[in-house]
């Protein structure tokens, strides 16, 4: 078992100066701009190092996040999800998916089989507009050329439809695909870009929490490792009272830090979710999930 400290935001930079060896570590591990590096080797590299730091666990273990370091919460976690909070919301989404647009055409139309066991897919690079397509972009593209008017993306009845193609993909590994494409490549390397950016006025990355501080503890909180967060998602959190998208969460992290966060579906912050998404390759997917 990892053990906690105790921090506030104020105390992260104090708290990463006591494991200065993992610090050490990551600074070879995230050697960003090596000649021959490619997301292959980085997955290789950043998961190894996921892998030395929690020997006791292993990919699928990953995506339990906080629940690794916190019996209590464990615990909670254990009681809760004997009636999972996020049930509803994939009974409805279900409905939504189901539903007939009013041109007589499906959901099910506008995706490989049907919709089912895809959502391990996603983020896709879409080669016909050179860009990263989420699975919630792919769900509006799907409602406007069956002449809907799209869904809000963060929370709703977008985010019910996810949980329930996510449900439908439980189980399987994660799959996200960076073709040999200097567009994909580009795609990729900018999510990671931003990934290990330091944001607003405490210029903190998302990898100084997911990364060098995982497993501690911050606000009363414990802080999961990269790898395997975004197998959750969507997610129901208690915070949030119903179930939202991994974007949103992204949103909420970057106002946690000060930061001004990008806009959700932007081109910007689809690629951040293609990288981040990415880590996770491999990881079984355990969506729709729960967190505090």
């Amino acid at each position: 078992m990892i053990r906690i400290i105790n921090s506030s935001v104020a105390q992260v930079a104090q708290v990463t100066q006591k494991v200065a060896w993992y610090a050490i570590a990551l600074a070879v591990v995230t050697m960003l701009n090596t000649a021959a590096a490619g997301p292959k080797e980085d997955l290789d590299k950043y998961q190894g190092f996921f892998k030395q730091r929690f020997p006791e666990l292993d990919l699928a273990g990953l995506a339990n996040g906080m629940y690794n370091f916190s019996e209590d919460k464990r615990n909670q976690y254990n009681d809760i999800m004997e009636f999972p909070p996020y049930d509803v919301a994939v009974e409805e989404g279900k409905e939504l998916y189901t539903t007939p647009f009013k041109n007589g055409k499906h959901y099910a139309d506008c995706f490989a089989q049907g919709g089912e066991g895809i959502a391990q897919s996603y983020p896709k690079f879409d080669k016909g507009t050179g860009k990263v397509q989420t699975l919630a972009a792919a769900i509006n593209e799907c409602r406007k050329n069956n002449g809907e008017a799209p869904l809000k993306y963060l929370k709703g009845n977008l985010v019910k439809i996810q949980a329930y193609m996510a449900e439908t993909s439980r189980g399987k590994p994660i799959n996200i695909q960076v073709p040999d494409d200097p567009r994909a490549i580009a795609a990729y390397e900018e999510g990671k870009r931003i990934y290990f950016t330091r944001r607003g006025p405490r210029e903190f990355a998302c990898y100084h929490c997911h990364w060098e501080a995982s497993g501690m503890r911050i606000r009363g909180n414990e802080l999961s490792p990269a790898v395997g967060q975004a197998a959750n998602f969507p997610v129901y959190r208690s915070k949030w009272g119903e179930i939202g998208s991994i974007q949103r969460r992204y949103i909420g992290c970057m106002r946690n830090i000060g930061a001004v966060p990008l806009k959700e579906q932007t081109e910007a912050m689809n690629n951040l979710e293609y990288f981040h998404t990415y880590l996770s390759n491999g990881v079984p997917m355990n969506a729709p999930n729960s967190r505090f």
